[in-house]
């Protein structure tokens, strides 16, 4: 569930801080506009493991289109004995 709290909230920050442990983002606003997020350390590093598994991904695909790619037995061929 998205959770959007007023900055001033933070006085009391430990029940804003508690909606982060459900792993949903709490989104602070300050004069009414998104300012700030705040997540769980956990969530962080999910999304940080997820950013850098698509830039691999992406290095990935944009090598192919410039060198090509294998066949499936060619692909295969080191691993035979």
């Amino acid at each position: 569930m998205t959770t959007i709290v007023p900055i001033s909230d933070l006085r009391n920050y430990s029940e804003v801080l508690s909606h982060c442990d459900d792993g949903s983002p709490v989104y602070l606003t300050k004069n009414g506009r998104g300012k700030y997020v705040v997540q769980s350390m956990l969530e962080y590093e999910k999304l940080q493991a997820t950013v850098k598994l698509l830039a691999e991904l992406a290095k990935g695909v944009d090598s192919f289109r410039t060198e090509g790619g294998l066949t499936v037995d060619e692909a295969f061929a080191g691993l035979e004995d």
